[in-house]
């Protein structure tokens, strides 16, 4: 081939990899572009905080249960008595240590701020809409759908509603494993406990609701869909 054939050739190679360094700076300035303003985490904390408490409002109201240390301070709400909000508040602070040292402090203040609005505002749902007949298959199915939406839009904005969702967190993020499958392994075993207080049939649909929780954040919670933090 003529010299002059391959000059072109040579002239193009460049050309590309200029393209490509190109293409890999809009990237890196998207990614930076989509980091969540102050504004948005707080607006989300409290929405998330709101969906929550609503979702465990309709599980107290149909005798249901869930999973994660929310389902434990239903058990204890159930069987004891406690505040739901009180027991919320206190079960999730063994677990800012955890959060701390593996996720960081950014990701444990949130996670601070989240749970005392979560605990807060099912007080006050609990005051304001006050008792509440809900049938049992909605209050399951729906509670815990709410739960999952809740949790899903806290782990959006680099938080957590504390408790076993920040090792579901830290197992997806170290070990690869999906958030939603290590929070189903964790909800077994507490809507398993169920049976101390409600019965059979009800423990069944709370394990389905708990199923729903799971593959609201199995499908929408992958590493690497969601850049911004």
């Amino acid at each position: 081939m003529h010299p002059s054939q391959r000059h072109p050739l040579r002239l193009h190679i460049p050309d590309q990899l200029s393209e490509d360094r190109s293409v890999l700076k809009t990237h890196s300035k998207a990614r930076v572009s989509a980091a969540h303003s102050p504004v948005e985490d707080i607006a989300a904390l409290v929405t998330a905080a709101a969906v929550i408490s609503l979702g465990l409002f309709l599980l107290k109201s149909a005798g249901a249960a869930t999973g994660g240390t929310e389902g434990i301070a239903l058990l204890l709400t159930n069987t004891l008595g406690v505040d739901l909000g009180l027991a919320i508040f206190l079960l999730a602070i063994p677990f800012y240590g955890l959060g701390l040292w593996q996720k960081g402090w950014r990701f444990a203040l949130r996670s601070a701020v989240a749970v005392t609005l979560i605990s807060a505002m099912s007080t006050v749902s609990g005051l304001a809409l006050g008792a509440v007949d809900v049938n049992p298959v909605y209050g399951a199915l729906v509670g815990n759908a709410l739960l999952g939406i809740g949790f899903l839009i806290l782990f959006r904005h680099d938080a957590s509603p504390a408790g076993f969702s920040i090792v579901s967190l830290i197992a997806q993020d170290k070990l690869g494993w999906r958030a939603g499958h290590v929070q189903l392994a964790f909800d077994t075993l507490i809507v398993t406990s169920a049976l101390v207080f409600a019965p059979p049939s009800t423990v069944l649909l709370s394990a389905c609701g708990v199923a729903m929780l799971s593959l609201v954040l199995i499908l929408n919670h992958r590493p690497g869909r969601y850049l911004a933090t």
